[in-house]
């Protein structure tokens, strides 16, 4: 039987699938938005074939039309501990731990996202999952209202739970069982209306912190929004507003450069949305918006360290053309070449041979330097996509959204043990991931010795 299970990265993309079809209808912008990255990324292509020839090769093209990222927000440890399971049966677990209150927003997070190359080339579907931290409300009766409320709510239907544990007892899922559970899973993130407070109670936490009554005062972990990816963030930035879309006020991230790094992002501002009261009372609420992402490579320790200097050292300025003026200049000492990453030991790269390189193994084994491999023909080096999140620019872009009301006055302090407790294991180091991903290439390569033998870089 298990020969027939459906396999996680069909489940995995079956589910992010159904979920943007939710959001498009959710939130009719959204849809908006999927038009122009695609009219953007079609004309990119059209207007660069080297890129498109790139992108091939890279196994990149073909998931860039399916790739999004999401986020949510959840309220307890066992909504938490839950999450990890059902994420867990669509090849999703957690990666990199985010601590958000260090900016002002009173949770800390981790990604669920695939982690191993197949996965990634097929979707690389990413839910940016958040808890709130109750400690960081300072009023203690309020603190004691809201845990209140998160106890008495179950954001998983009966059959999702039952579905959980029957994939956990058998290991694996029918195609009739695949298909309810990911219409079970979807009731999850669904937008609900009807809060489950009355309007007393949700003023005092939005008062607290918008983001507060948005995780406390719902039935459900709602989709907050959902993030394709573009080639030119640019280019879409500047058509949102005659598509009828009010772009935040900044592009987030490092600037536009020849080799993109790590991850830009935009966003149009959250929409007001009608809300009911338990007291009959009926209000807007302010949560739900639409994102953009432009991916780059990753980068190794070192490369981080940099790029973090030349970010604080370029600050931040209100209008978007003085800000990213500010970032270009600040960042003309990170080398925008590919060879120099590799060289200076800045970013992750995935390694390959050639059709020559396979055909001359001998020249491989002689040892000849990497780039001079490269040179030859033999191997290639394509970046690895930065998959992850920058802690700066999540929260930038949280913040832009529920506006400057109600910030918590105290910053909490990291709390990852708390955090993987919660959750029920430890969170991935994504910058291990990345190194274990480029030694595996190096080894498919006879660059380097396999495991287990002496290996010099």
């Amino acid at each position: 039987m298990a020969d027939s299970w459906v396999s996680a990265d069909s489940i995995r993309a079956g589910f992010a699938s159904a979920m943007s079809d939710m959001y498009q209808r959710e939130v009719p912008q959204y849809g908006t938005l999927l038009k122009l990255v695609a009219q953007v990324n079609s004309e990119v292509l059209e207007q660069d074939p080297a890129q498109k020839r790139q992108l091939i090769a890279a196994g990149e093209l073909s998931r860039l039309s399916v790739e999004r990222h999401g986020a949510i927000r959840v309220g307890t440890a066992a909504e938490l501990s839950t999450l990890r399971q059902l994420f867990a049966i669509m090849g999703m677990f957690p990666v990199g731990y985010y601590d958000l209150s260090q900016a002002g927003v009173p949770v800390h997070s981790t990604a669920f996202r695939p982690i191993d190359d197949r996965a990634l080339s097929l979707n690389p579907f990413r839910l940016f999952t958040s808890l709130l931290r109750l400690d960081l409300i300072d009023d203690p009766l309020l603190r004691a209202k809201a845990s209140e409320v998160l106890a008495a709510r179950d954001i998983f239907t009966a059959d999702c739970r039952e579905l959980i544990a029957l994939h956990q007892r058998q290991g694996g899922f029918s195609q009739t069982q695949a298909r309810a559970f990911i219409h079970e899973s979807l009731e999850t993130f669904r937008w609900h209306q009807q809060t489950t407070v009355d309007s007393a109670t949700y003023q005092a936490l939005s008062q607290q912190h918008r983001l507060i009554a948005d995780v406390v005062c719902f039935p459900g972990c709602h989709i907050n929004h959902l993030t394709p990816r573009t080639l030119d963030i640019d280019r879409v930035q500047a058509l949102m507003p005659g598509a009828g879309i009010s772009p935040k006020a900044i592009i987030e991230g490092p600037p536009r450069r020849r080799v993109d790094i790590l991850l830009r992002q935009t966003s149009f501002k959250a929409l007001d949305e009608a809300v009911s009261f338990t007291d009959c009372e009926e209000g807007t609420h302010t949560a739900r918006f639409g994102e953009i992402e432009q991916r780059g490579v990753a980068l190794t320790v070192k490369g981080r360290a940099l790029y973090d200097r030349l970010l604080r050292e370029a600050g931040s300025k209100g209008d978007n053309v003085t800000h990213q003026q500010r970032l270009t200049s600040a960042f003309t000492t990170f080398p925008d070449d590919a060879r120099l990453l590799r060289q200076q030991g800045l970013a992750w790269f995935n390694w390959a041979l050639t059709e020559a390189g396979e055909a001359n193994p001998e020249a491989i084994a002689a040892g000849a330097g990497r780039e001079e491999l490269i040179e030859r023909g033999l191997v290639v080096a394509t970046p690895m996509i930065y998959e992850d999140f920058l802690p700066v620019s999540a929260a930038g872009i949280f913040q832009s959204n529920l506006g400057d009301q109600g910030r918590v006055q105290i910053q909490g302090g990291s709390e990852r043990g708390v955090f993987e407790n919660a959750l029920g294991a430890a969170v991935a180091d994504e910058l291990a991931l990345y190194q274990q991903r480029e030694q595996e290439s190096l080894r498919r390569c006879g660059l380097i010795p396999p495991v287990g033998q002496d290996a010099e870089k």
